[in-house]
């Protein structure tokens, strides 16, 4: 019997967790990413960027197959012993909490530059931390069902992007490739990183109902961020000037602003009010994971203290931490490199250490 038959997710709820992972902050910013480097060819690059985490993805799933009773944090003890499997554990531990911490301080700082410029803080951080904490503190099945529920918005965020339609310039495409294929393949590293959420698969899967779809639902999120991202992308593109697009920090949110209806005003307010449910929804898999990991870690049962904890740093921090735009940039950088490492070279080594593994187990018992 599944040890975890008790805190299960559905199909659905395995997509939408992924898939509301990897969107999150990275849609705000992506279009400049990519402009900055392959110009209006950026789009090309998500394509790219969409097949290697797909390949990954799959690679993720092939690894906890063969281990489909254990989290990633046990797999690694299993793998390779007490003392280097605690210590892998540890630096896993440390980015998804960093990672989380990452979108926690950049959406303050998004709130604060959108609206409420003159507010503290320690406030923004207070009513953040409140929400994440009742989410997180329950256990993944209620993440999951949270998940349902935030993938409401994106129906509206597309209604949102019909109505930027208007005097759009699709010249600004053309011709396809005029940067050249190196500024597009070095750009694909910008992508790849918008699209780092796939690698909490590892910690997904034990919990997935259905395992056998879960080839299937990695490849449907991925499918659903790689349109996301190539939707507002090529909006963003044909809409701004390749010149008018590197002047915005979140073109996303330039781009709503131009969103006039006569009942409305101020459109990117009410769009970034609503979307921070799923910012949220990129920190709180994150945040669990942390949590999650140092309760295995310490053979517990419980992980809201590790929890509540992690919140008391986070606003102890906010009182001396006052993040500018080039340090989000570059915490953000920071995360990416982590990233590139956690969830594109650790998959790979691990699954090449795995399949020596249970070969090498195969021919003892021969």
């Amino acid at each position: 019997m599944n040890k975890y038959s008790y805190n299960q997710i559905s199909l659905k709820q395995y997509i939408f967790i992924l898939f509301e992972t990897q969107v999150g902050i990275g849609v705000l910013s992506l279009p400049r990413d990519l402009a900055e480097t392959a110009g209006t060819d950026g789009w090309i690059s998500i394509l790219l960027g969409w097949v290697l985490s797909m390949l990954l993805s799959l690679i993720i799933i092939q690894v906890m197959n063969k281990n489909p009773g254990y989290t990633l944090f046990e797999l690694l003890s299993q793998y390779f012993g007490s003392w280097v499997g605690k210590s892998l554990s540890v630096l896993w531990i440390l980015y998804a909490a960093f990672a989380a911490s990452v979108v926690m301080f950049s959406t303050i700082y998004i709130i604060k530059l959108w609206i409420v410029p003159d507010i503290q803080d320690f406030i923004l951080m207070i009513l953040f931390i409140i929400p994440v904490y009742m989410i997180t503190k329950h256990e993944i099945r209620v993440i999951g069902i949270f998940a349902e529920f935030v993938c409401l918005i994106f129906p509206w965020l597309a209604l949102l992007i019909f109505f930027t339609f208007k005097n759009t310039q699709w010249m600004f495409l053309l011709p396809i490739g005029k940067e050249g294929i190196v500024p597009i393949l070095s750009t694909v590293k910008s992508t790849i990183l918008s699209f780092l959420g796939f690698e909490l698969a590892f910690i997904l899967y034990p919990f997935l109902k259905d395992k056998k779809s879960a080839s299937k639902g990695i490849i449907i999120s991925n499918s659903i961020s790689m349109i996301i991202f190539l939707t507002v992308t090529v909006v963003s593109f044909v809409k701004f000037s390749p010149d008018e697009i590197n002047d915005y920090a979140y073109p996303t949110l330039n781009l709503l602003k131009l969103v006039q209806l006569p009942f409305l005003e101020r459109m990117e307010i009410i769009f970034l009010s609503v979307y921070l449910l799923t910012l949220f929804m990129t920190i709180i898999p994150y945040l669990y994971t942390a949590a999650l990991g140092i309760t295995q870690l310490f053979g517990k049962q419980e992980h809201r203290n590790v929890l509540r904890i992690i919140m008391c740093l986070w606003f102890l921090s906010s009182f001396f931490f006052f993040p500018s735009s080039s340090q989000v940039t570059q915490i953000g950088k920071s995360w990416g490199v982590a990233g590139i490492y956690f969830a594109y070279v650790f998959p790979i080594f691990l699954w090449i250490y795995g399949w020596i593994f249970h070969r090498y187990r195969k021919v003892q018992k021969q």
